[in-house]
């Protein structure tokens, strides 16, 4: 645990990580913008994926990873803000597509990393544990972000979407990219001499 937290204020390594922190940085900025912009609900939204973003960085995972989490991150919850998802019917596919799937290769990261749950790259059949876990995880999150926005529509703003299709819809690509997100684990999982340093 002591070295998770240790992610948190280590320095930047390499351009990559530095990248990741600067979209960190915007996330933060934008919370007001949206407070101000798009109401209390577009200020919780932001300030939620700001906090989401942290995660990856608590586990010191590849600059990649960090940097597309955080742009797809961003971009999807923009999205939702400014009601891009209702003006262009078919942007939710990807954004659920791949938001979901990278969520849910950092969320199977970190509750490995927590000894939650076993690492699936060191069970026997390691790709395919890590495809069924990273699948489930995902459509736990998408159940999850599906009750947040049935609970904005309900109690914040009944001017959000919510539709049966839509959400079931919603479940399945991020299911889907939840499944991708699986198979590129062993890829995409820190790297060995990231988890020594970490444990060090």
């Amino acid at each position: 645990m002591r070295s998770i937290w240790g992610g948190l204020t280590r320095r930047a390594d390499g351009p990559g990580e530095i990248a990741a922190d600067m979209l960190r940085l915007i996330a933060l900025v934008c919370i007001p913008i949206a407070g101000i912009g798009w109401g209390p609900l577009g200020l919780v939204s932001l300030a939620f994926v700001a906090a989401c973003m942290v995660v990856p960085r608590l586990l010191h995972v590849r600059p990649g990873l960090d940097i597309a989490f955080g742009v797809i991150a961003l971009v999807s919850v923009w999205s939702s803000v400014t009601d891009l998802y209702v003006s262009v019917r078919w942007w939710d596919i990807p954004m659920h597509f791949l938001m979901n799937g990278l969520a849910a290769v950092v969320a199977v990261l970190l509750f490995a990393r927590l000894r939650l749950i076993a690492d699936p790259l060191r069970l026997p059949r390691p790709v395919v544990a890590a495809v069924l876990v990273t699948t489930a995880f995902g459509l736990g999150l998408g159940v999850i972000w599906e009750v947040f926005e049935w609970f904005g529509k309900t109690f914040i703003d009944d001017g959000i979407y919510v539709d049966y299709r839509d959400t079931i819809g919603d479940l399945v690509w991020g299911g889907l990219g939840s499944a991708l997100g699986g198979l590129a684990l062993p890829v995409l999982a820190p790297e060995p001499d990231r988890a020594a340093v970490r444990r060090a």
